[in-house]
């Protein structure tokens, strides 16, 4: 695994969070920490993440909302914790869209191993960057390709179709030659 992953770790609990953001962060793993879904969705706005572990527990949207959510719009591997150690509740986490479940508590090393081991799986072990431009800002204006999303000027996510997406995207990419 690149030492640089870019790992985004969602807890309500702030001890979790800096232990983890720690331990990371000395084993050469970029890290970011998010309270709650709101928090995790202003950090994804704002830089790309290559994993993403996720409390199942936690205030507002529940993790496997947020799990659920995410898979619709990203293909991040997300590894799920969770206090909860029923199997079924790990059966649906899985078929949420989660890459791996680990249960609390946990030992840190596990944890960074199953990291590893998800990130070897999805490719991401050296992340490709893309050779052409993958965000286009005009006017106020941020267009992600990648993650194909539009953000207006007042921070506000716009939502399109695929078409529209599609439409916008070949315009933006060919500014300055007539279409």
């Amino acid at each position: 695994m690149k030492s640089d992953a870019h790992i985004l770790i969602v807890d309500d609990d702030k001890g979790i969070r800096d232990l983890l953001q720690e331990f990371f962060q000395k084993r050469g793993l970029h890290t970011s920490v998010a309270a709650d879904g709101i928090e995790m969705e202003t950090i994804l706005r704002r830089v790309q993440v290559d994993l993403i572990v996720l409390d199942v527990m936690l205030p507002g949207k529940s993790g496997l909302e947020l799990c659920r959510d995410l898979r619709a719009q990203y293909s991040t591997p997300i590894i799920m914790l969770t206090a909860v150690t029923e199997t079924t509740d790990r059966v649906v986490g899985l078929e949420m869209g989660a890459d791996d479940y680990v249960p609390k508590p946990f030992d840190p090393r596990e944890l960074l191993a199953r990291i590893r081991a998800v990130l070897r799986r999805n490719g991401a072990a050296e992340p490709k960057r893309a050779t052409t431009k993958q965000i286009y800002r005009f006017a106020g204006w941020t267009m992600d390709c990648a993650r194909r999303r539009l953000i207006a000027p007042d921070d506000v996510r716009v939502e399109l179709t695929m078409a529209e997406f599609n439409l916008l995207q070949t315009i933006v990419k060919s500014a300055q030659r007539v279409l």
